[in-house]
């Protein structure tokens, strides 16, 4: 299968990759909009070769939407204007609501498949991506009864060959569970951060004492913020609610800081045991 990736960086990176060393992708093509990052992609070996949107809609018969969120609406609506009968545009986005939203009535929805692979790093740019990134994680068909029998099947098809597990959600749950469990993650981690740059003024001591717990809680706070910065205005309303919770969990320990209160810190960190539960690994 011919497929074109726009946005050749961490994500769009290592499907091409996966792609190509399952065996799902004969031919994929890069569109990227940094002319470096797209050399450094054809160097890597990420891509066969460079192109544009015209190339994408004349060779591909999936055309994928890695880009940031921001760019990814009017893109992904500029390819359904123009797709061609058959072909699949598939994006990769962390938000969803606005994105359904702006193609819910175009005439060629059927085209389209949202979906979000749940995997990544802190890392961004096409030296970050890494084959295999996908393999074990979850998946998520977004709206999925919307999209075409034949767009549904071949996304069902690619995410089992990069060996992942699939979910199906409507948007708005979606974003309000990405939300809890990725938004909210580097929000901490950034805050995190710039609390331990700013009391801790000796980097070199930072580094001498940081541990595995500091470094993995902190490790969020390397993340691009032109990636990011789109996704919590997209999700503005979701992240804002769990932001909410998060700040009155904390203000809660600091009270019984204040109170000496321990007896009750001690149960709700036993209360905090229970993630073991749910996360496994």
């Amino acid at each position: 299968m011919k497929i074109a990736v726009f946005g050749i960086g961490l994500i769009g990176g290592s499907l091409a990759l996966s792609l190509r060393e399952t065996g799902f992708a004969s031919e994929i093509w890069g569109i990227e909009k940094n002319p470096e990052h797209g050399k450094k992609a054809l160097t890597l070996g990420l891509v066969d070769r460079l192109g544009d949107m015209d190339d994408a809609l004349r060779e591909a018969e999936l055309i994928i939407v890695a880009t940031p969120v921001n760019v990814m609406i009017p893109l992904v609506v500029g390819l359904l204007d123009r797709v061609r009968p058959g072909q699949v545009v598939m994006d990769v986005g962390s938000t969803k609501n606005n994105l359904i939203e702006a193609v819910r009535n175009h005439p060629n929805r059927a085209n389209f498949i949202a979906t979000h692979p749940m995997a990544g790093t802190e890392f961004s740019g096409p030296e970050a991506a890494i084959p295999r990134l996908f393999e074990g994680k979850c998946t998520v068909l977004v709206n999925a009864a919307e999209s075409g029998e034949g767009a549904l099947a071949l996304a069902q098809k690619m995410y089992a060959a990069l060996g992942m597990r699939i979910v199906e959600m409507d948007a708005a749950e979606h974003d309000v569970h990405t939300a809890y469990v990725s938004h909210i993650s580097h929000i901490s981690s950034f805050a995190l951060a710039l609390t331990v740059l700013e009391k801790e003024k000796d980097e070199e001591k930072i580094f001498e004492l940081a541990s595995a717990g500091f470094t993995s809680t902190v490790r969020l706070a390397k993340s691009e913020a032109d990636t990011w910065i789109p996704i919590f205005q997209q999700n503005r309303d979701n992240v804002l609610d769990v932001l909410d919770e998060h700040i009155s969990v904390l203000s809660r320990f600091r009270s019984l800081l204040i109170k000496n209160n321990f007896e009750e810190f001690h149960r709700l960190i036993h209360q905090a045991n229970d993630i073991k539960r749910i996360l496994r690994n």
